[in-house]
């Protein structure tokens, strides 16, 4: 018989007042996922100082959640994970910095540990709590097998849980700058649209409906092809709505395609928007219709309504939002007749599903709250000199 261990518990009688945060993977998604778990470290932990061990890009969401996270320790130079060379010395600064914290407790948000688990004992926290997949070496302190299955969010609760910080909910949201909300109204009401048959101006009032598509990943497979995009677009702008596309710097030759195989206008900010920005408007869209990548993870976290396109290879159960009336997933239907290595659902599919989704007038989005507000699951603390807005930085990096 096992018990749930008491708030706490896993890191000792003595006070936590240190904690690193191990999750050193580089997508807006990956990070967006973490929030719970973040959130319930908070709740059992509200005087701690919390420190993401991660990577530089995840700069932003240090300064976008000062309530649940304090301040960002860059991993450098640690061998075994794809995002970073490996480099001795720069390996031995960096855990060398680390252990000069003596962080209290450690917690492994990774993944199976194959790299993560060596990471975060190397930290040299007072205690650690860990993940690990079936036949690998088991770090000490407390280590749970790694969940398989489930959502990714579930999966880090589960780590969380086991350091005796039972969670507090299992949403996700993404507070917003009131400078970044102005910002996305003027970027999409009075952007000049460009594709074909543009004219001057964006082809309708700014007062008018828009949707967002989203096209871009930063793995060419999960892709959806630029034409199922345009044929989404197409039918939604001849419902009444403003097409608005967006994607990072890298994405620019993906979302040019969709633009250029449309036949109405859109309004191009590829390129325009931080993750914040983003949000905000996607947080005014009547739809957002996207790939599997963060961007459906920025949608989900301002509850814009949207259709998230996964192919046959995706994994739905563990990265799809998971509000399933809000989020409307379409993946290939098993055994349909489909062209041959076509890992796609069927275009039909998908246009149906964005027709019927922006017609519901039940999900429209609430308004967002701001940068350093708590929402009603998120505990409130004091710490000095905390920031309350965030630090913009365009997007230039990987989405997923």
């Amino acid at each position: 018989m096992t018990t749930a261990p008491r708030p706490g518990a896993a890191a000792g009688p003595d006070r936590v007042s240190r904690i690193a945060v191990v999750r050193a993977l580089p997508g807006v998604g990956d990070l967006l996922c973490t929030v719970p778990a973040l959130r319930a470290l908070r709740a059992t932990h509200p005087g701690a100082r919390v420190t993401l061990v991660g990577l530089p890009t995840a700069a932003w969401f240090v300064a976008r959640y000062p309530d649940l996270v304090d301040d960002l320790l860059v991993v450098d130079g640690v061998p075994g994970l794809p995002e970073l060379e490996a480099d001795p010395g720069a390996a031995l600064r960096f855990f060398t910095a680390a252990q000069a914290r003596r962080f209290d407790l450690a917690v492994q948000l990774h993944g199976d540990g194959r790299a993560s688990n060596p990471l975060t004992t190397m930290l040299g926290a007072r205690h650690q709590v860990t993940a690990h997949a079936p036949d690998t070496w088991q770090p000490p302190g407390s280590t749970i097998p790694y969940p398989a299955e489930g959502p990714e969010i579930h999966r880090l609760l589960a780590v969380t849980t086991a350091a005796g910080c039972p969670p507090v909910g299992d949403a996700v949201d993404l507070p917003l700058d009131p400078v970044e909300v102005t910002a996305a109204r003027a970027l999409t009401g009075h952007t000049a649209a460009r594709g074909n048959g543009a004219a001057s101006g964006n082809g309708a009032s700014a007062g008018d409906g828009y949707v967002c598509l989203h096209p871009g990943a930063s793995r060419a497979e999960n892709r959806w092809p630029a034409a199922g995009f345009a044929a989404v677009g197409d039918r939604l702008a001849a419902a009444g709505h403003r097409v608005v596309l967006t994607g990072t710097i890298g994405e620019q030759p993906v979302v040019a395609a969709v633009a250029q195989a449309m036949a109405a206008p859109v309004v191009d900010l590829c390129g325009c928007t931080s993750v914040g920005t983003l949000a905000a408007v996607f947080a005014g869209a009547r739809l957002v219709v996207s790939n599997d990548t963060g961007a459906a993870h920025v949608a989900a976290a301002v509850r814009a309504p949207s259709v998230v396109v996964f192919p046959a290879h995706g994994d739905p159960d563990r990265w799809a939002p998971l509000d399933r009336d809000r989020h409307v997933i379409i993946s290939p239907v098993p055994g349909a007749s489909r062209a041959p290595n076509d890992p796609w659902p069927a275009t039909g599919a998908v246009v149906a599903a964005a027709v019927d989704h922006v017609g519901d007038p039940a999900l429209a989005p609430p308004v967002p709250r701001a940068p350093g507000r708590r929402s009603a699951a998120s505990p409130a603390r004091r710490v000095a000199g905390q920031a309350t807005r965030p630090v913009v930085r365009p997007v230039t990096a990987a989405e997923d």
